[in-house]
This record gives structure tokens, sequence and C-alpha cells, in this order.
């Protein structure tokens, strides 16, 4: 059965097995002898998630991303520089459809537009920004364009002394994508065109300049489309920026930390996430290793820290909310693990369970 959710911001399609029960896909780094994309299943009562399994045997296949309708699942693929395309069956089984390369090395994040045509790439290794369309069938089409960073900032000599496009972020109305660049301390805005599945730089405004040293990671609109928050991995803070819809552009309008006050210890920021209803936001700390919680103000966007949930493991390098937005889900790439939270009324979380041995080290785990 497949039952769609229609968001604010987007459409999210679930491939369902009963009635409380979704699969979830797992994007890894090789540990053992498995190497490749696992399955399992979440049951949204008890909070539980089955024993994975191996759904399609692939080089490190990293971040993941599903097509709108839920048919179609993409993989990115760093030892082999490549972009895979399955279709999803209803149980979750992978059908390899077909592949192509991501033209530059270290492609760390994928996602498609909201018709389901156009997929973006973001090459970290490689600074750089890779397009695709997409066919009727969810098979990758053909490279459509593709754009080199060249700026970097210097602020940090071991991180950014290159360009390291590290996120894509659809707009709301699909007419832009934000571009997040660790290296250049920069979130680029391109202008997409949905018929020709083309990425140009924004004439209006070509990017956003981050605070020297800050190092954007991903970003993630608000469920109203008024603000973009934007997760700096060497900075360990969420910057809060106004969205100007009609003119796509951005402007700064808060900086706040992802850390308790007092933590002395070494930390990377990683994932970012606003709640369904639109009044929390969550971010991952990679050291601290926890779920930071934020409310978010519903009159300027502004955030409050509110909780540090540790994730019981470590290095969460990324995490998830289930489409109903009352279970978040943390994949603990060092610890071989993911971590289940219930979501309060409040946005707090609460640990209910963990799964330990997992083949595999979790990279990005998608409902």
């Amino acid at each position: 059965m497949r039952l769609i959710l229609h968001l604010c911001l987007l459409v999210i399609t679930i491939t369902t097995i009963s009635a409380r029960e979704l699969v979830v896909h797992i994007g890894s780094y090789k540990a053992g002898s498995i190497d490749g994309i696992l399955t399992a299943k979440f049951d949204t009562e008890t909070g539980m998630l089955s024993h994975s399994e191996l759904a399609s045997s692939v080089g490190n296949p990293s971040f993941l991303a599903r097509s709108p309708d839920g048919r179609t699942l993409y993989a990115v693929s760093d030892p082999t520089r490549s972009v895979h395309a399955y279709a999803v069956a209803a149980n979750g089984n992978l059908t390899k459809l077909n592949d192509l390369p991501c033209v530059g090395a270290g492609p760390c994040d994928v996602a498609t537009d909201a018709t389901g045509r156009t997929l973006v790439i973001a090459n970290y290794n490689g600074g750089s920004v890779t397009v695709y369309s997409l066919g009727m069938d969810g098979r990758l089409d053909a490279q459509t364009s593709f754009h080199q960073h060249t700026h970097f900032s210097g602020a940090n000599p071991k991180r950014q002394d290159k360009p390291h496009a590290h996120g894509v972020t659809f707009s709301p109305d699909n007419r832009f994508v934000l571009v997040p660049d660790l290296g250049g301390d920069r979130v680029y805005i391109y202008a997409h065109n949905p018929a020709t599945h083309v990425l140009t730089p924004h004439a209006a405004q070509p990017w956003l300049e981050s605070a020297p040293g800050s190092g954007p990671r991903h970003a993630a609109f608000s469920t109203d489309g008024r603000q973009l928050y934007i997760i700096n991995e060497l900075a360990n803070t969420v910057d809060v920026s106004s969205w100007d819809a009609a003119a796509g552009t951005l402007a700064h309008v808060q900086t706040i930390s992802t850390l308790p006050a007092g933590f002395k210890g070494t930390n990377t920021t990683a994932e970012i996430a606003v709640s369904r209803d639109g009044r929390f936001v969550y971010g991952s700390n990679r050291g601290h290793d926890s779920i930071a919680v934020f409310s978010r103000s519903a009159a300027d966007g502004q955030l409050a820290l509110l909780q540090n949930e540790s994730t019981r493991g470590k290095n969460p390098r990324h995490f998830t909310l289930s489409p109903d937005g009352c279970w978040l889900l943390a994949a603990n790439q060092d610890t071989l693990s993911i971590t289940v939270f219930r979501v309060g009324e409040d946005g707090r979380l609460t640990f209910t369970s963990q799964i330990h041995d997992l083949p595999v080290k979790p990279v990005c785990v998608r409902f």
C-alpha cells in the first residue's frame, strides 16, 4: 500500500507493510563483509526497528534520496563516483535500474525536485554540483549541468583549503536549489528550471556568505518557507536566515550553538531537520554525540536550545524524523547502531530502543 502525506514543503511517499509498519532504507560505509544498502521495518506504534537485511550490494552507498512518489531510491557511491537508481517494491526490496557517473569526486548528498524529474548531487572532494534529468520510470536520464566551485575561505587550513560542496536543498516552490559549501563558507543559490532540469547561478544573489570558519554542511527550510536553517559543521552552530521566496534571496538573522554551555570537547555537527509542525528544529553533534533540540519562534523563526539528548552511540552522521513526526531515528556511524527516540509534544526526545548489530556503518537513514 502507498500512503501519501502532503506536507507544507514537500510530498513524502512511504512504503508500508501494514497499517503500522514502514520500510526504512539505510545508506552505509562498509564495516565487514557487507557493503550496500540495507532495509529494515519500523513499527510506528512501538518504536521498534527490525533487524536489517541487505537490499542491494553497492560500494559505500552513503546518502540516499527517495523520489516524491516513493517508487525510486537514489544512492551516491563514493568509491565508484557514481549515482545509482533503484525501483522500490512495496516490501522495500530494490531492483537496480541504472547508474551514471557523478563527474565530481566524493559525492556526499543527493536530492530530487518536487516533480521527480531533476536530481542534484553535491560532490564534497570535487567541490562541485552535478545535475541530471530523470525518466518517467525513475531512471537516470542524462547529465544536464555541472558547476565547479572555486572559492575557498581558508579560515580552517585543514578543512577549508579548497571548496567542499556538502548539501542539496530544493526551495519549497521548486524554483531554487541551495548548496552549502563547507570549504567556501558559502551557501550557493542556484535557479532551477524544472522543464530543462538545468541549474544556473542565481543572478540576484549567487550565494550567502557565512562567518569565516563556519563550514556550512546541510540546510532545511521551515515548514512555512520563511526561513532556511543551515547547520555549520566546523563552528557547531545553526545559522537562521530569512528567505525571500519571490526574489530567491537569503539574509542572516541569527547564529546559535548546538552545544550545551560549558562543553569543552571536540565536536562537529552533521544533520539538520525541521519538525512536521514547524515548531522545532533538530541538529546532530558528533563528539558530544547528541541531538540538539531547538524551539522555533513562529514570529521570526529564531531558535532557542531546549535539549541535548545523547544518541547513545558515536558519530551520529544522520538522523530522520518519521512521517508522522512522532519518532526520530539517529544513525551512529562509528558504533554501527541506530537509536530510536520518541518525539514529545514539547519537541523533546525520549530514548526508547536501539539496535546494535548492524553489519555496516550507518550513514543515512530514510523512510
